[in-house]
């Protein structure tokens, strides 16, 4: 197929790198980029149109809800699949990451580079934000965990038998709930507890059922209820929790409760009424 030349809409842009994370998102034409390979994870999502590229010998395409997965130091190049131009974004994971996640496991392998398992969808799309959204640290390594993990089950890396530190996640679920307001970092829970981030993590789940990034913000939204029911306005009270801002406080309220937290407000008062 004959593909159309690069157009003057094109446009790129990334986010700084952090950690060994980067981000990108792009809207591209006709013959985007020449046979090239990462020592990274490339991890990305087609938002609109058709995402092509030869991956192990293969042509594939990535079409709007799919997850693409390019393992380090695979040859791949990549073009629109047909006349219109593709809009994608795209993660950069260094293998320090999952390995540091996985404990020793073999890294995980998605044979075609493609997936459209709701497991690795759900865990990428945490990540695959746009460029000019700032994640916070411990939203960021949380985020981390569950796409190694994710990777993990639709690669087929067996997962090791459960064991855990309770000790280190009690002293971390005592932290967090000590210091939910502010912006804790996995660093911060390293120091506190004695266990490394990535195993922390793991055994924050196992004995309390969450992430420590999740249980932060419920603590947050939380506070958000009880100041809202004492009257303290959405904007003050998504500052006073520790939400970078109201619209992300009602983000993690709807995941928390399903309402925002007016409508949930209003039936309070309803029910307080009745």
């Amino acid at each position: 197929m004959k593909h159309p030349a690069r157009t003057a809409s094109d446009w790129f842009r990334c986010a700084a790198p952090v950690d060994g994370l980067e981000r990108i998102e792009a809207r591209l034409s006709g013959q985007a980029y020449a046979p090239h390979r990462h020592d990274t994870y490339a991890i990305g999502r087609t938002i609109s149109g058709v995402q092509s590229f030869n991956y192990r010998r293969q042509r594939r395409d990535s079409l709007p809800g799919g997850t693409m997965v390019l393992h380090p130091d695979e040859v791949h190049d990549g073009q629109a699949g047909t006349d219109e131009a593709f809009h994608y974004r795209m993660i950069y994971v260094a293998p320090a990451l999952i390995q540091a996640v996985l404990g020793g496991r073999a890294l995980p392998f998605v044979e075609s580079g493609l997936s459209d398992d709701p497991r690795l969808a759900t865990a990428a799309s945490a990540l695959l934000l746009q460029v000019d959204h700032t994640l916070e640290p411990l939203a960021r390594d949380d985020a981390l965990v569950e796409l190694a993990q994710a990777l993990a089950l639709v690669g087929g890396t067996p997962a090791p038998r459960a064991r855990g530190d309770f000790l280190a996640a009690r002293r971390a679920q005592e932290f967090l709930h000590a210091h939910y307001t502010q912006a804790v970092t996995l660093a911060e829970l390293e120091a506190v507890t004695g266990r490394d981030r990535w195993s922390l993590s793991r055994d924050f789940r196992l004995f309390y059922g969450t992430s420590p990034y999740r249980y932060m913000t419920l603590r947050r939204s939380d506070a958000v209820r009880r100041m809202l029911l004492a009257g303290v306005t959405l904007a003050d009270a998504a500052a006073a929790a520790g939400f970078a801002d109201q619209s992300h406080m009602t983000r993690h309220f709807v995941k928390a409760y399903g309402q925002t937290p007016g409508h949930w407000l209003q039936c309070a008062r309803r029910a307080g009424r009745s």
